[in-house]
Parts: structure tokens; sequence; C-alpha cells
């Protein structure tokens, strides 16, 4: 199924800020599908992946109301000061500017001109929780009965480290999410795989942390008892890895902090980049196996990879669409396979473009 919510949009021109984000990403994945949808009682449905469900649709699937992400939530996997920051309005704009590097050292705008805003930069927040709720939501229908996936078409924030935002990422909707779903009993041993072109360096920062105060066990517990593994598949140099963000980087805090998989892929070495994967969910098993199989894998469905993703710090890795879709399919072949329900998230992707893998996966799950 697909979940998908026109609040959820993120619409950042309509906050002055001028990043290489289509606004409408979400609509085209939708429309690309179109043909194939037939009317359903709550919206579209379509063979399969289907139905779409937008958020009421979803709670009333489910069967329970709202909310879906509180402060409570954040701060199960973020620093308490730093997530109370986030709710006070005198706080809430500093920590917006420095997340989305909307000042440089000077102080001066940086793809920001809030003379063009139609929305308080403040506002942004609202949208920021909600889609963290739509993740969660996204993880609880993929756990409840039928076909074991979701496909939100949002979210995927996982530069947002213990204590504040980073990389267009204000809070850690991934880490929330997982913590959440554990905390209420729906599953002990989740995955997140994290497919985005730039590290999963505040996943691995979160989730590091909560194994450190206790929260999380290791991997010599019996199966039961809550364990996140981590995999991020990325570019091997460039942000968040370049030599400016690491010359001040500490190796107990993102982005030097491992995931217990990280697999760089250099310039050029694209055709390594399937058979990479392969050996890293080969690894993850391998470093589960006291716990068989997960409860439930969170994707981090990044299409900045993809060769014609408009954001520059992206450029170093370009996937072809079929090479986009062939990662995708060997994660979802894997899973579906062994009937692990999957969450998948749509993460970064910038340009006119980026909705064309998402929409090529999508459209590849159909019969």
């Amino acid at each position: 199924m697909i979940l998908y919510d026109s609040s959820f949009a993120v619409r950042f021109r309509d906050y002055g800020i001028m990043l290489p984000v289509a606004p409408d990403r979400a609509g085209r994945i939708l429309k690309s599908l179109e043909k194939n949808f037939v009317a359903g009682t709550r919206g579209f449905g379509i063979p399969y992946p289907g139905p779409v469900f937008d958020t009421a649709a979803a709670l009333a699937y489910l069967g329970e109301p709202g909310p879906l992400a509180g402060q409570a939530d954040l701060e199960r996997v973020h620093s308490g000061e730093f997530i109370a920051s986030l709710f006070d309005e005198s706080a809430l704009e500093k920590a917006l500017l420095s997340a989305y590097e909307l000042v440089d050292e000077q102080g001066r705008p940086h793809r920001y001109k809030p003379a063009l805003a139609v929305q308080p930069l403040a506002g942004l927040f609202r949208v920021v929780l909600a889609q963290t709720g739509g993740t969660y939501l996204a993880c609880r229908l993929a756990l409840a009965p039928g076909p074991g996936f979701c496909y939100f078409l949002g979210g995927g924030m996982h530069h947002a480290r213990y204590d504040r935002g980073s990389g267009f990422c204000l809070v850690n909707d991934v880490a929330a999410a997982a913590r959440k779903i554990q905390a209420e009993s729906r599953a002990a041993f989740i995955w997140i795989i994290d497919l985005d072109a730039h590290k999963g360096d505040g996943t691995a920062e979160l989730i590091r942390f909560a194994r450190e105060r206790g929260e999380l066990d290791g991997l010599t517990e019996p199966r039961g008892r809550p364990c996140i593994l981590t995999l991020s598949i990325h570019m091997a140099r460039g942000w968040p890895l370049d030599a400016e963000s690491l010359t001040s980087a500490r190796e107990d805090r993102a982005p030097l902090l491992a995931s217990d998989i990280d697999i760089g892929v250099d310039e050029g070495e694209e055709a390594e980049y399937l058979p990479r994967l392969v050996a890293g969910i080969r690894e993850l098993e391998r470093l589960g196996a006291g716990r068989g199989s997960p409860d439930l894998v969170i994707v981090v469905d990044g299409a900045d990879p993809y060769e014609y993703d408009e954001l520059p710090s992206s450029a170093l890795l370009k996937l072809s669409l079929e090479q986009c879709f062939n990662r995708d399919m060997c994660v979802y072949r894997y899973l579906a396979d062994r009937k692990i329900p999957s969450a998948w998230i749509l993460a970064g992707g910038y340009g006119a473009r980026a909705w064309e893998p998402v929409a090529r996966f999508l459209s590849g799950l159909r019969g």
C-alpha cells in the first residue's frame, strides 16, 4: 500500500528556502501510476502495491485515532533539551536556520530568501512533525495484516542528530518511528536499510547512543528484546564525509560514528553498487543470526543516487534509472520472499526528475 497525504508536503519555497526540491514530487509519482488507479472507498486503489491511503483512511484502516508523533516520541531518541527548544517559539527559528543551512558562518542568508516567503519559517516544524508521524504510520501499516508492505511518500530525515538538526533534517523520523514501534511492543528486532546517496549518519548516531544508554540490546541477547541494526550504502566521499565536514568531527559523533554496516561507493563504481548491497544484506543476516529474521525493516529509499539528481552534493554517485530500479527490487524481493514487513520512505531526491526512480519501482510491483 501507499501512504500519501498532501498536508505532509514540504513546499520549501513557501518558507523562502531555495532548495532544488520539486514541491510536486509525490504527486508526480502518483500521476505516473494514475492509469492503473481504480476508485476506492477512501481515495484510490491500484492492483499492487495499493491501496493509496491518506492519514484519515490509514487510521480508519488500523482502527485507531492519532496523534502519530509528539514531543515524547522525539525525546525517545533526541536530547530532551533539544526537543524542548523546538517546542519553544523563541528557540525554534534558530534550530531551523541551522538544520536547513540557511545562514553561512558570517550569518548571511544561504539558499534563503525570507522576503519571498509566504509562510512563517516556524510553520515548517508542523510539517516536520506530520512527516515523522507519517513514517510511524507507514511502519504500522506494514505490520498490519495484508501484504506487509507500505511506501510512504514522505519522510527520510536521516541526518538529524542527537542534539541538533543537520543536512535539511530537523528531527530523525527514521529512528523515532523505529523506537516508538518498539516501545509499543509491535516489533522487537528492526533493520534500517538506508539507500540514500548520503550516509545515514544521524540515524547511526541515535541508534548507537540508544545502545549506550542500555535501551537497545546488543546482538547476543535472545530474540524478543529490542534491537536495531543499521546499514547505509552511500557515496564514499562528499557530504557528510567531505574534508570540510570532517575537519572538526569527533569519532564518537556523526558523521564519523559508524552504522552497523557502512558501504561506500566511490565515483565511477556504480557497477559495484548492487553486488555491495547484496553483500551488505548478507552481513546484516550474519550480525543478527541469533535473532532470526527482523520483525520490521525500514527502507530509506533515497532517489538522490539517480544520475539526473540536481543536488550538487549528490553528484559523485550516478545510478541509471534501471540501476535504481534493480537496487530497490533487490531489497524488495529479499524481504517479500521471506515475508518480512517493510516500510519504505521517500528520503532524498532533488530536481525535476527526482520522482522517476520511485515511480519506476512502484510500477514494477504490479501483477
